[in-house]
């Protein structure tokens, strides 16, 4: 026990001390780090039990960015205690460390609070009538570029940087990037202009008349907007082509049209006028058909083989599957019709007329 004492009073002596403090201080910081994910996890657990898109948001950001800040300030003052008892000159660092990684360490907990908001937003858990996903990610790609902006000027003016000189310098090379980035500031305005006027929103089915562009739209970023076709490739499009093409978004249609021409022969002309009256009442009878909309059904022809009568209406679907099982329906339905009455669907026919040669009909 002497023993102990004496080398416990050397140790004292010989100015060893702040190791433990030092060992203290990370000890303490690890159960700080501990105590505070053990906090977070209870948070979580009382924050499902709602349907609040913000609260999961905040609780969903503060780890491990929370722990990350306990350790930075728990090394910190580590290496401040160690700097005053040893002198070393790169303990000196140790503030500055500390307000940069404060500012770091900010920064990746208001960046992953942006992300989770903008997931909650576009969720139909959280959000009775979810916010258009287009809109949700301009938003937070502008969030988020904020938040990175303003950290790399914080950064700056704790480093010694003169601001205003870097957003002088920024006004006065701004003309030479704008003559040498052209198409990357077009196509930049491009996307901006898509997330405003919103002709097109991701899960869209778009296609071009004046490109060879049609598939459905999986991204839209600052610079190119990506685009699955119906084959499965990805398509890359800059966002400066949009502001020069006509753009159809078929997703956006109210209805799907039934356009489609019927031949009967000749020979059953007096049938055409019944067929095309009980073509008309089945189509306003169909549980499938948009009555509201447009429905025409007429002889309009003396085709050469052929008379001619058009359909022309409107499904309630817009779903390409399902409109090619309804218009399968109406034109089975439609030769029931025409069969019903004894016609039949004309098909390419010639009459060949032979003149008798002279003299053929004469004797010897």
């Amino acid at each position: 026990m002497e023993s102990v004492k004496v080398f416990l009073l050397s140790w004292v002596g010989d100015n060893r001390w702040w190791i433990l403090a030092v060992f203290l201080i990370v000890l303490a910081s690890a159960l700080s780090a501990w105590l505070l994910a053990r906090f977070v996890q209870r948070l979580a657990r009382r924050a499902e039990r709602t349907m609040n898109p913000w609260d999961d948001a905040l609780v969903g950001a503060m780890m491990p960015p929370g722990a990350a800040l306990i350790w930075l300030l728990g090394l910190s003052l580590a290496a401040s205690r160690a700097g005053h008892a040893t002198g070393a000159e790169i303990f000196s660092l140790a503030e500055s460390v500390r307000e940069i990684g404060l500012i770091l360490v900010i920064t990746w907990f208001a960046w992953r609070f942006s992300r989770n908001v903008e997931h909650n937003l576009r969720d139909p858990r959280y959000m009775g009538k979810p916010m258009d996903a287009t809109t949700v990610r301009a938003m937070g790609k502008l969030v988020r570029a904020s938040i990175v902006i303003t950290a790399a000027m914080v950064i700056m003016q704790f480093l010694g940087y003169s601001i205003s000189g870097v957003l002088a310098f920024g006004g006065i090379g701004g003309l030479a990037v704008g003559f040498a980035a052209k198409d990357l500031l077009a196509n930049f305005f491009g996307g901006l202009m898509i997330y405003l006027d919103r002709p097109f929103a991701v899960g869209d089915w778009v296609r071009s008349p004046d490109k060879e562009i049609e598939g459905t739209v999986e991204d839209i970023g600052w610079r190119l907007t990506r685009i699955r076709t119906f084959d499965k490739r990805p398509l890359y499009i800059p966002n400066g082509i949009f502001a020069q093409i006509a753009v159809e978004n078929p997703s956006r249609m109210l209805n799907r049209r039934i356009y489609e021409t019927i031949g009967i022969r000749y020979q059953d002309a007096p049938l055409v006028g019944p067929i095309v009256a009980d073509v008309k009442a089945m189509l306003q009878q169909h549980p499938e058909i948009d009555t509201n909309q447009t429905l025409i059904v007429n002889f309009n022809s003396f085709a050469p083989s052929s008379l001619d009568f058009f359909v022309y209406t409107f499904t309630r679907t817009t779903d390409w599957v399902r409109y090619h099982e309804i218009k399968q329906d109406v034109l089975l339905r439609i030769l029931q019709i025409v069969e019903g009455y004894g016609a039949s669907c004309a098909f390419p026919t010639s009459t060949l007329h032979i003149a008798e040669l002279p003299g053929a009909n004469s004797p010897g």
